[in-house]
């Protein structure tokens, strides 16, 4: 394992246990994301210095190659002219570029696994990146309905606490009221009582008179039926 995957593994583990002990996972995530794609762009920018050096080497290696065939067929050439001396120079030569091009050749073997290795690591940290730019959205989502439900129950708690006492009050008003009416109609009721028992001189006066007249009226009327029951 790599160092570049060993750092992200540390990264992603200390991100999640983070998370569950934050109170604002999505600054954290923002965070997060902020230094991925920090190194991101390093990552990227180190690639593309890689590939430039992969291709600076493979065109060593090539011209390398080239020189190194060139001066077998110039020794060959010297060798048919009975030029020997010559041809033992040019053949020192192509002795030298062929070394040359297995050393680059190597190095560009090298840096080709380089570039593999690189691409390769570049790509799970884009999609680590993808996949903590999903868990923002996830956790956004979240806060967002929980911040729903709560506006959604305050408003029912203070939809429910006022009802009650709403109808409180007009109970209480209610009563009073029907207690106002009760009351009147009592004091009424008493007035009239009163009234009509001889509480009123005048007409204690009048229920005497009316007395009085039955009285004598009865007394008339027995005057007039006794002589009758006499015959």
């Amino acid at each position: 394992m790599s160092l570049f995957r060993r750092m992200r593994d540390i990264t992603v583990a200390t991100l999640n246990e983070h998370l569950e002990r934050s109170e604002d996972p999505v600054r954290l995530i923002d965070q997060y994301l902020a230094a991925q794609r920090e190194q991101l762009q390093q990552s990227e920018r180190l690639y593309q210095q890689c590939v430039s050096h992969a291709a600076s080497l493979r065109q060593q290696y090539l011209t390398a190659l080239e020189t190194k065939e060139k001066r077998e067929h110039q020794a060959l050439l010297a060798l048919k002219a009975g030029e020997e001396h010559m041809a033992r120079i040019v053949l020192q030569e192509k002795l030298q570029a062929e070394e040359k091009s297995e050393q680059y050749h190597e190095l560009y073997e090298q840096a080709k696994q380089s570039i593999l290795d690189l691409d390769e690591e570049l790509q799970q940290l884009k999609a680590d990146y993808k996949e903590v730019a999903d868990k923002r959205s996830y956790y956004l989502a979240r806060m967002e309905s929980a911040r729903l439900q709560q506006r959604l129950h305050a408003r029912s708690s203070v939809t429910q606490d006022a009802a009650p006492r709403m109808f409180g009050r007009l109970e209480e008003r209610v009563s009073d009221m029907e207690l106002h009416a009760r009351t009147l109609r009592d004091v009424r009721r008493m007035g009239r009582e009163s009234y009509y028992s001889g509480g009123n001189p005048a007409v204690d006066a009048e229920m005497e008179a009316l007395r009085h007249r039955l009285k004598q009226e009865g007394t008339i009327h027995n005057e007039q039926t006794i002589p009758l029951t006499k015959r």
